[in-house]
């Protein structure tokens, strides 16, 4: 897309502030703003170790201009309401994910996903990823997968997690080293259900390729790149779940399970194979033709727009850039579609209509999309089930009652 035809777009906004940005967008003094960071309202950091200076957390201001302002599709993060716990997980910035203070983007250019899940598990003392760290396959569990060989990849996963817990001494583990050395087991064990091979120590996204693009000589790291951008980001629908999972204190075995679940929903993960039938719609026909056709409608393009991201989703940038370099990709599906739908929508695509693309050149099986999505997310669900379960706080939220009101008593 030229940038001479994109129209302004509303831009995510930074993760930090300094003193005068965040005392003008709050419309207070000085005074008032470390009022606010005395009274823990508004986290303060020192922009050098040892100086004076310091900078403000962007999402705390926002959240107190915006309390009240429900966050709504397609306006980005400016509407976003006051933060729902503290993580040191990730975080989103115009840049995309952060992942314990490294930008996805930058990680993808070289990382493996495995390093990018010890980041995520903040493994720092041990090595979760050793070649005899694999999951024990009890007969129940053969058992199960058996049973389940026609079923949907990730129903396989759901299904051999049920009976994971017991056969594995350490799934109550509740150190931080115990926790990330289960987390690769999990990894590990959902990739062998998803792709329907024995547990394996060999890099994920080789398993992957193997598996499903033996014959696509740029898919190995392609593929690399995805898992890393796509490993977690923030409190999405299905990792808030897996968090809400883990506070009743069950094993991460077990909480995965929910988040696999609310992955699946077609305004999550599912919808990368709607993204799919879009661009398979869109080659076999009259593109702009069919463009015009939807948008009178009223219908929808998956993959366009994002709850987010009020301009571009960098992960799908990055997905493109490297579509690109392999010097084997229809450009009309990076460049021509997206342009169109942009043109007649004012929205540009995101993760799930990249990794549509992906599926589509290199010939990868329909609905991998979203069981690659979910191997991804797997490792970001391990890392805060783990601080949910190191926090022993229970989630329990109150809603904000909007029925009929009880009658008077006389």
């Amino acid at each position: 897309m030229k940038k001479s035809d994109a129209k302004p777009q509303p831009k995510t906004p930074p993760l930090y502030l300094n003193a005068r940005e965040a005392a003008s967008e709050l419309a207070i003094s000085p005074a008032t703003l470390y009022a606010y960071v005395s009274r823990g309202l508004i986290r303060s950091e020192p922009i050098t170790a040892g100086g004076r200076g310091r900078r403000y957390r962007a999402e705390d201001v926002r959240s107190l201009k915006n309390r009240r302002a429900p966050l709504v599709e397609g306006q980005g993060l400016k509407s976003a309401d006051l933060p729902v716990m503290d993580s040191a997980v990730s975080t989103i910035t115009e840049d995309g994910p952060v992942y314990r203070g490294v930008l996805a983007t930058s990680l993808a250019q070289a990382a493996t996903f495995e390093q990018a899940a010890s980041l995520l598990w903040d493994a720092k003392t041990v090595d979760p990823f050793t070649p005899d760290n694999l999951p024990h396959i009890s007969k129940e569990m053969a058992a199960m997968l058996a049973a389940t060989d026609r079923a949907a990849p990730i129903d396989r996963a759901i299904a051999v997690l049920t009976l994971a817990t017991d056969t594995d001494p350490a799934a109550f583990n509740a150190t931080p080293e115990g926790r990330a050395i289960v987390g690769a087991k999990i990894l590990r064990l959902v990739a062998a259900a998803i792709l329907r091979t024995p547990p394996k120590w060999m890099p994920i996204h080789e398993q992957i390729t193997r598996a499903w693009a033996l014959n696509h000589a740029h898919a190995s790291d392609l593929i690399r790149r995805v898992l890393v951008l796509l490993a977690d980001h923030e409190l999405n629908p299905s990792t808030f779940t897996v968090r809400c999972a883990a506070s009743t204190g069950l094993s991460l075995y077990d909480a995965l399970i929910p988040g696999l679940v609310a992955l699946k929903g077609p305004r999550h993960g599912g919808v990368g194979p709607q993204a799919s039938r879009l661009l398979e719609t869109l080659l076999a026909g009259d593109a702009p033709a069919i463009i015009r056709e939807r948008v009178a409608l009223g219908e929808r393009f998956p993959g366009f727009g994002h709850v987010v991201y009020g301009d571009r989703d960098p992960r799908a940038l990055s997905i493109f850039e490297a579509l690109v370099k392999t010097g084997d990709i229809d450009e009309r599906l990076t460049i021509e579609f997206p342009h169109r739908i942009y043109e007649a929508t004012g929205q540009f695509p995101n993760c799930d209509y990249a990794l549509a693309v992906m599926r589509h050149a290199l010939d990868m099986p329909k609905g991998s999309e979203t069981t690659i999505f979910a191997l991804a997310r797997t490792a970001g669900w391990i890392a805060h089930a783990s601080e949910q379960l190191e926090s022993r706080k229970l989630i329990r939220p109150r809603a904000r009652y909007t029925g009929a009101a009880p009658a008077r008593k006389r």
